[in-house]
């Protein structure tokens, strides 16, 4: 008997998933390992493969959510019944219903009177927004002469804009040259005609702005820091660190190492080094318990289009500079690309937050579960100290801390940052 195909679980976090585009269709023969589709997470778009071979006899879901073991497709031999396997399986996204309705015959409508001067001027009616169409009387132009660039055709307000600069930057008639008459006094100058102004008009028509679909990782990322703001009371702690040390001993490692090593791989390496020495920054909050991870997994929050993935690089504090460069980089162009695969997603203890590229100082970031902290690192700003009694030019980095009150108390992540701290302004710490 034919064998459907449910939209399986990607990701520990995923609800449903987006279908983008289906690569075979609709009667293909496949064979177990087959690609069929784009799949949508909230973490990554990933590819559905077929673990059965047969012939594609049916899709339910050509694109758009299906839940987690919704019914997206039917594979079986050639010519067998796809609707007794969707109806034997049961299904709860009306991929079913759906089907059913796709196969019954369209009833054939009852012609209807035309009705010639109403139904023609509607056809003809100017589509316009209510801005476009004040703008214009306001100027007036006959909103009809205006080309609209909107949506089938519509006129909104950059329209009528262009369509007026248009006609100002248009050249004017030349008068006709007269006959050449005999010499006489010239007459005194014209004064001068002020240039016209087109009086500004606005209305307010609420044609100014467009609505966005939210994708799958815009929902997560909503329901699980929303969760995680509105339960677990966070606190914060900020410390402002002197980069110099860090900075030279940079220089100097990059003249040896494989890979350019930036700031941040000495941000998630110190950070490492310090949530070893201090186990309850690197705990989980369970409700019932809480977990003390014995191993140092650091998320490292990467910025993509429609939000943010945090990859993670696992035993952070035994890795080197070099391998934590390398990695975080394949994995930060595979969240671009949105390749990450879930696994590199996941068993996160800490997170980082670094926003320093961008020039922000100093910023506060929420906790992702089920971590007890995350950090946010600012950028590097050079600025007046005082040094040995003396003032001096120092290179100074704030970071503040997040965390779970449930699971840290003020003194524990104290200590914690005056060890990550430490560790920076002597970073050949890092190399014992």
């Amino acid at each position: 008997m034919a064998e459907v195909i449910r939209m399986p679980r990607m990701s520990d976090t995923m609800e449903e998933g987006n279908i983008i585009g289906w690569l075979k269709n609709e009667g293909d023969t496949i064979e177990s390992g087959d690609t069929l589709a784009e799949v949508e997470t909230d973490k990554a778009t990933m590819e559905l493969d077929s673990y059965m071979d047969g012939v594609l006899l049916h899709i339910a879901v050509k694109e758009g959510p299906v839940p987690i073991d919704g019914v997206i497709a039917v594979v079986g031999e050639e010519g067998e019944d796809w609707k007794a396997a969707i109806e034997s399986a049961g299904n709860g996204n009306g991929a079913a219903e759906e089907s059913k309705e796709e196969e019954q015959p369209a009833v054939a409508e009852a012609p209807s009177t035309p009705e010639p001067a109403a139904a023609e001027s509607s056809d003809k009616r100017v589509k316009a927004s209510p801005l476009a169409k004040t703008m214009a009387k306001d100027a007036g132009i006959d909103i009809a002469d205006v080309t609209g660039s909107g949506d089938n055709g519509r006129i909104v307000k950059r329209d009528v804009e262009a369509y007026i600069d248009a006609q100002k930057s248009a050249p004017a008639p030349q008068p006709a040259v007269p006959q050449a008459q005999p010499a006489v006094a010239a007459p005194a100058a014209p004064a001068k005609e002020e240039p016209k102004v087109t009086p500004f008009a606005y209305s307010g028509g609420g044609d100014n702005y467009e609505d966005v679909s939210v994708s799958q990782m815009r929902k997560v990322i909503a329901r699980r820091l929303g969760e995680s703001k509105f339960s677990a009371p966070h606190f914060y702690l900020t410390v402002e660190i002197d980069m110099a040390k860090t900075m030279q001993l940079r220089k100097r490692v990059n003249t040896v190492s494989p890979t350019k090593i930036s700031f941040n791989d000495f941000v998630i390496k110190a950070a490492a080094a310090a949530l070893r020495q201090h186990p309850a920054i690197n705990s989980s909050w369970l409700g019932d318990t809480i977990r003390r991870n014995h191993d140092v997994n650091v998320g490292v929050a990467v910025a993509v289009e429609e939000g943010l993935l945090v990859p993670v690089v696992k035993y952070a504090d035994i890795k080197t500079l070099s391998q934590i460069n390398s990695e975080v980089k394949s994995m930060a162009g595979k969240a671009k690309d949105r390749k990450l695969h879930p696994d590199d997603m996941t068993g996160n203890t800490f997170t980082i937050s670094n926003l320093g590229m961008f020039g922000i100082e100093e910023f506060t970031a929420i906790i992702n579960p089920p971590d007890s902290c995350i950090l946010a690192v600012g950028t590097i700003v050079q600025k007046p100290i005082v040094k040995d009694g003396e003032i001096a030019v120092g290179n100074m980095m704030k970071v503040t801390l997040s965390c779970d009150h449930r699971v840290v108390d003020g003194a524990s992540g104290a200590k914690f940052l005056q060890t990550f701290k430490e560790i920076l302004e002597d970073p050949i710490r890092l190399m014992v």
